[in-house]
């Protein structure tokens, strides 16, 4: 039960509400969290669930936090009680669980009952439906469709032609839409008639006969207006539309830039679509950023912690292997001077440092080169400056840290070793860290640009080919300056 019913359900007339009873703190629990709180610590303690308290108890709570339970409580307990759930319950919290445990837990119901899956999927608000769609499997996707009347299944079949990442994959087809031949008052009947008012209640439609839009009036527009008037006269009559086919991280920027509540998407031919609202706009971001995340490391885009062992192992195993190789090349490179290490057991202590220091220095480039790609903020013809700005700050603090290093280091050289001259080693410390965070920052700021270039995706396993880059180069400038310089150091290389 959301927090609004239950204030209504004491029957009190609103200006009766008992003054503890009026406000309730958003972060505070409900009474309804604390009993499925109370029967999940029951169940711990039994060890076993009572499915039909439990799917009560979870019908009471709000979509959000009756996912957060399910999720909780695991794939196969949650595909029970949905199953004694109320049929709007059940779809309400399923829209909001996780993704992934989401279309499994669908899947597990087509298997069991494809009836009823295609019950709570007609429940759905058609975005949220679509997504959980996309995600299923083809065999189970068919037969769940298949259950599902005529209109019903041409309508998802319809929205799944389009790709999930885009405008299309994004829209809702529920929205209020009004013809431009209607008076006011016509207008208001139309929509006291309409079986939803849609995600978006703020704002109506004005369409042709062909269905193209012509406008959009605001509710407020709507209540203000004499009957008499018609909707055109009060609509705004240029409305800002997408197409269905540019892709969700364009849509989010749009988004951003202009601050819009919602958008019409329209065809070729204007004609209306559906509409993309804040929500899911801020759903897609918060999806794309975890994404991007995951794939800089190397994990699967889609992965999650409910996901399966295989799915976790297809998404990892692939670039483990890339990155078994490219950390090799840097373990060539320091085989090439093993006799050089064996001489002084310092550098070897001294090599991890300068790496690290780079590779981190790589990953702040990186992070703020990838932000600005996001953000569409490096623009055709700013990519240099932003390159060349990146490698000064690498310069500088790699001036700084090489300094400080390398005064540490030639310090200890001179007070353990004060008549051999191995204090010199703390230039050539200095110099190397100098190097090393220079070629970081550029080769973090360069790397995503240059995949973009090339057509890919800036953030896939970025890091791990930033790695490759500044250890190896950390290792070759530090030991191959070490080696040149061996005779004037002391060492005998």
């Amino acid at each position: 039960m959301s927090r609004e019913r239950a204030a209504s359900a004491s029957g009190s007339p609103l200006g009766e509400i008992p003054e503890n009873e009026a406000v309730i703190e958003a972060t505070e629990p409900t009474p309804e969290d604390e009993r499925v709180e109370e029967i999940l610590e029951e169940a711990a303690e039994a060890g076993t669930i009572d499915v039909p308290e439990l799917a009560d108890a979870v019908e009471q709570q709000e979509a959000p936090d009756a996912a957060e339970t399910l999720e909780q409580i695991g794939e196969a307990a949650a595909v029970e009680v949905i199953e004694e759930m109320e049929t709007e319950s059940a779809a309400d919290a399923l829209a909001h669980m996780h993704p992934s445990l989401a279309v499994s837990v669908l899947e597990d119901l087509v298997e069991e009952d494809p009836s009823y899956a295609g019950k709570l999927i007609e429940e759905m608000a058609p975005d949220d439906a679509t997504d959980l769609l996309q995600n299923l499997p083809d065999e189970s996707r068919d037969r769940l469709l298949g259950t599902l009347g005529k209109v019903e299944a041409v309508k998802f079949r319809r929205l799944l032609e389009y790709p999930e990442k885009s405008a299309g994959g994004m829209m809702t087809t529920d929205y209020l839409a009004v013809r431009d031949t209607m008076t006011v008052r016509e207008a208001t009947e139309a929509i006291r008639r309409a079986e939803s008012l849609g995600e978006d209640w703020l704002y109506v439609f004005v369409v042709d006969w062909r269905g193209r839009l012509q406008g959009r009036a605001t509710m407020r527009a709507l209540l203000l207006a004499e009957p008499s008037q018609k909707v055109t006269a009060i609509c705004e009559r240029q409305v800002d539309a997408v197409k269905p086919n540019i892709e969700r991280e364009e849509v989010a920027r749009e988004f951003e830039k202009y601050d819009y509540l919602v958008l019409p998407v329209v065809d070729d031919e204007d004609r209306m679509l559906g509409v993309i609202t804040v929500d899911d706009v801020v759903d897609a971001i918060r999806q794309e950023s975890t994404e991007d995340a995951q794939a800089m490391v190397g994990a699967g885009r889609e992965e999650a912690v409910f996901s399966s062992v295989a799915d976790k192992l297809r998404g990892r195993l692939p670039w483990l292997f890339v990155n078994l190789f490219t950390s090799s090349i840097a373990a060539v490179v320091v085989l090439q001077f093993d006799d050089l290490i064996g001489s002084i057991a310092i550098l070897a202590v001294i090599m991890p440092v300068i790496a690290n220091q780079a590779g981190n220095a790589g990953q702040q480039s990186l992070a703020v080169t990838l932000r600005g790609i996001v953000l569409d903020e490096v623009r055709e013809g700013a990519a240099l400056g932003l390159v060349r700005r990146e490698a000064i700050v690498g310069l500088v603090n790699g001036t700084i840290c090489g300094l400080l290093v390398g005064a540490v280091v030639g310090g200890i050289q001179w007070w353990a070793h004060p008549d051999e001259g191995l204090w010199k080693l703390g230039i050539v410390v200095g110099v190397a860290m100098t190097a090393a965070l220079a070629v970081g920052t550029l080769v973090g700021s360069s790397l995503p640009l240059v995949v973009r270039r090339f057509g890919a995706d800036p953030a896939t396993a970025s890091t791990i080919f930033l790695t490759m880059v500044t250890d190896s180069m950390s290792f070759l400038v530090f030991l191959g300056l070490a080696y040149l310089l061996s005779g004037w150091i002391g060492i005998a290389g």
